[in-house]
């Protein structure tokens, strides 16, 4: 499978990094795009392995690499339209957008197309191709949910990052991969991050 995965600037960057992990394991060709919003979490998210003056270059590699991610990883630039995922000609079969902030999904759910996220999410859309949205943000405000609501119509798969515990994690990462798993589940990629409910 052809997947984009665009990380943007909401909390929980970890969330996308671990499916990253995941997804660089699997047989996809898999393209990253990393908006600057998710560029300044990162950097207070990850502040420990960052210089306080990192640049965007420094951040966007050492997240990559803390993630141990392979080489045959893609780097696209957000504001980069002229990439192949700008159009529904070049035939993505899946798109997840892992944290997806509130501003993100309010242009998604408007269909305004301020960077390559934005616009790579309006084409699965209208292309009626799989779009995993990760929304991470609390408490909700209506304009939240009704923008979820909005998108989730369109044909969006809004899947928030909202762990159980039926599986009794141990760790963090246990809580981070039962998400990273339940959006692999929506991308029908067989995956073992978290334990299933066998009843």
């Amino acid at each position: 499978m052809k997947i984009f995965v665009g990380i943007s600037g909401a909390s929980g960057s970890i969330y996308g990094g671990r499916l990253l992990r995941a997804l660089s394991q699997s047989e996809n060709e898999i393209t990253v795009c990393i908006s600057d919003g998710a560029v300044a979490v990162i950097r207070e998210e990850e502040e420990s392995a960052l210089a306080p003056d990192a640049g965007r270059d420094s951040v966007v590699t050492s997240f990559l690499s803390h993630y141990e991610l392979g080489d045959d990883l893609r780097l696209a630039d957000p504001p980069d339209m002229s990439s192949s995922f700008a159009s529904g000609s070049s035939l993505a079969d899946a798109a997840v957008i892992c944290p997806c902030s509130m501003s993100t999904l309010a242009s998604i759910a408007a269909g305004v197309t301020r960077n390559l996220i934005h616009r790579v999410a309006d084409v699965m859309l209208k292309e009626s191709r799989p779009l995993v949205l990760v929304p991470r943000e609390t408490p909700l405000s209506e304009i939240h949910l009704k923008n979820m609501l909005r998108v989730r119509r369109a044909g969006a798969l809004v899947v928030p990052a909202m762990p159980g515990f039926y599986h009794h994690p141990q760790t963090v990462e246990d809580l981070v991969d039962f998400v990273a798993g339940k959006v692999l589940d929506q991308l029908k990629i067989p995956n073992r991050l978290y334990e299933r409910w066998e009843g």
